[in-house]
């Protein structure tokens, strides 16, 4: 609401003009923005002169009112009280999604998502765990390099103020909720806005991550909570991999109360994505060095975990490169040998994205299963990248047979808790409707429960499991077993060569595996 006072006095027998121009901002509280006041000195005798005057003035004040946005737009039919709160649903035209089967033609249904079905064992909702990415849901904007942005979302002010911050949060919540999903991950500063000191900062992030405390209640929790370590100007050259003590210190507070309040709302998991850890040239780099402080670094997370108490996995999210040229934790098996390097296996898993995974030069069941050979998964970020684009477009994973692949491994993995599939995947820059939120949600979600119905079916079918079992069926025999046991030397095997003679090598019926992959589909 924006408040506007004329008027006009005398001051040493010169008239002035004075308009002063302020708004109400916030919601939960009434504060008065003020803008300014202005005086024109007027010099005209007459009063038609000085009317003149007065109305050239008004448009200008007009003008400034109406460049600035409001707290609540102007199209919204109501939707905000007096005191600038949202009032009612955030989504009224949405329903809370249900399942209706495969045969539905409703996008605001599940048509393979049974949450409470059980398959090998277990119910969906179980195998699963999805959760909602607050960044991409609630702060994605459209926006990219060559665009500005294309999503203004009717609850949305223009502010990042800490009102906003708490609006947000509100429809978070409404979206869970209607989703039917009960996890949802964060970045610290998605959620709450920068202050001009790291004190003020971390009491706009308590002050948010109070509300969400009390809005979560005791079915919701955080999947997993990150600091965002990779946006602000500081971060240039990196964070714990940073040049400057400064950084590395500030980087070091930073993941310190990030993990505080992910502890604080009963989070699973804690994750570290190095988005600038790494390079653009070896030229001006120490590659050694910085590889070593970020191993201090992530020694000092996992004693500080410990130190207050915090129960939840801390897991590493690989990814090649973008923003950096080449980023220290590439893929899964680098990561690994990181830690396995600087003695972290033990206090660290793999949260892995599979379009980082293809970006790698991988398939996301690649990563996924050097991860679990190693037993290290621990997360995954559901998504994927269009083969014909070369970056990270973060796209909601759709294709039913990769996401067949996933969950092969996921069953072989036992399932993920307390990991989980997080949607880090964003709409499309030119999905604009608020409804498009959820029938992206949907229709990952439902991708994911169909490749888990398709990799049981070909767990309970048992072919392809039969036909890698031949493949290496001549290690099941007696040399095998000492070869595998490692008490097979090559003298003992140049023996055997000898008395073979040349082997015979069997087909590796790849195309018969394919198939038997394709009619599980």
């Amino acid at each position: 609401m924006w408040h506007l006072m004329v008027g006009i006095h005398q001051e040493k027998e010169r008239d002035f003009f004075f308009v002063t121009v302020g708004s109400t901002i916030g919601c939960s509280d009434f504060r008065l923005l003020f803008l300014g006041s202005v005086r024109i000195i007027v010099t005209h005798k007459s009063m038609a002169g000085r009317i003149l005057l007065l109305v050239l003035f008004m448009n200008a004040v007009f003008f400034i009112v109406n460049a600035v946005p409001e707290t609540c737009p102007a199209d919204l039919g109501g939707k905000c009280g007096e005191d600038g709160e949202w009032e009612g649903e955030f989504f009224p035209g949405v329903p809370k999604i249900k399942y209706e089967g495969p045969s539905s033609k409703n996008p605001l249904s599940y048509k393979w998502y049974n949450a409470e079905e059980v398959i090998l064992g277990k119910k969906m909702k179980d195998w699963l765990r999805f959760s909602v990415a607050f960044w991409h849901t609630f702060r994605g904007t459209g926006a990219d390099p060559f665009g500005a942005p294309t999503k203004y979302w009717p609850w949305e002010d223009g502010t990042n103020s800490i009102a906003m911050a708490k609006r947000r949060m509100r429809a978070n919540f409404e979206f869970l909720s209607k989703l039917g999903v009960d996890r949802w991950c964060f970045h610290d500063r998605d959620i709450a806005p920068d202050g001009k000191t790291l004190k003020e900062t971390n009491s706009n992030l308590d002050e948010v991550v109070a509300l969400a405390k009390e809005l979560q209640g005791d079915k919701i929790r955080p999947l997993w909570g990150t600091a965002q370590l990779f946006m602000h100007p500081r971060y240039m050259h990196g964070a714990a991999t940073s040049s400057e003590l400064g950084v590395y210190a500030y980087a070091a507070a930073q993941v310190k109360k990030a993990m505080e309040v992910t502890h604080y709302l009963g989070g699973e998991n804690y994750v570290f994505w190095g988005g600038r850890e790494g390079y653009q040239t070896l030229l001006n780099t120490d590659m050694e060095r910085e590889l070593d402080h970020m191993a201090k670094f992530l020694e000092a997370a996992a004693a500080y975990k410990k130190k207050i108490g915090f129960n939840g996995t801390l897991l590493i999210e690989p990814k090649p490169q973008e923003p950096t040229k080449h980023q220290y934790d590439w893929d899964a098996a680098t990561t690994l040998n990181f830690l396995r390097k600087y003695g972290l296996l033990a206090e660290f898993k793999l949260n892995i994205e599979c379009n980082h995974a293809t970006l790698s030069g991988h398939s996301c069941h690649h990563d996924l299963e050097t991860a679990r050979i190693n037993g290290m998964l621990g997360n995954i970020d559901a998504n994927t990248g269009d083969p014909q684009v070369g970056w990270d477009t973060d796209q909601f994973l759709t294709d039913v047979g990769e996401a067949t692949m996933v969950m092969i491994s996921v069953i072989r993995n036992g399932g993920l808790a307390p990991g989980g599939f997080n949607f880090d995947a964003k709409l499309r820059r030119e999905s604009t409707d608020v409804e498009d939120l959820f029938i992206a949600h949907i229709s990952g979600m439902d991708t994911l429960a169909r490749g888990l119905r398709n990799a049981a079916k070909l767990i309970e079918d048992g072919s392809l499991a039969e036909l890698v079992s031949k493949r290496y069926s001549s290690f099941d025999t007696e040399l095998g077993a000492q070869i595998e046991a490692g008490k097979a030397d090559f003298e003992m095997l140049e023996k055997k060569a000898m008395e073979w003679g040349e082997p015979k090598v069997a087909s590796a019926k790849q195309e018969l595996a394919e198939m038997i992959f394709q009619s599980a589909l």
